[in-house]
């Protein structure tokens, strides 16, 4: 029972985290123009 009892806890302590991120949104700013890196460069 009380693993059942965490379980419940644990999940509403998620669910409320979920809720909290999404309210606060996207931080604010601008992104960068660069291009992100998806590759090593090549070797000179």
């Amino acid at each position: 029972m009380r693993a059942l009892a965490a379980a419940a806890i644990g999940l509403a302590a998620a669910f409320a985290l979920v809720l909290a991120v999404t309210a606060v949104g996207p931080p604010r700013g601008e992104t960068s123009p660069e291009p992100l890196l998806t590759s090593a460069p090549a070797r000179p």
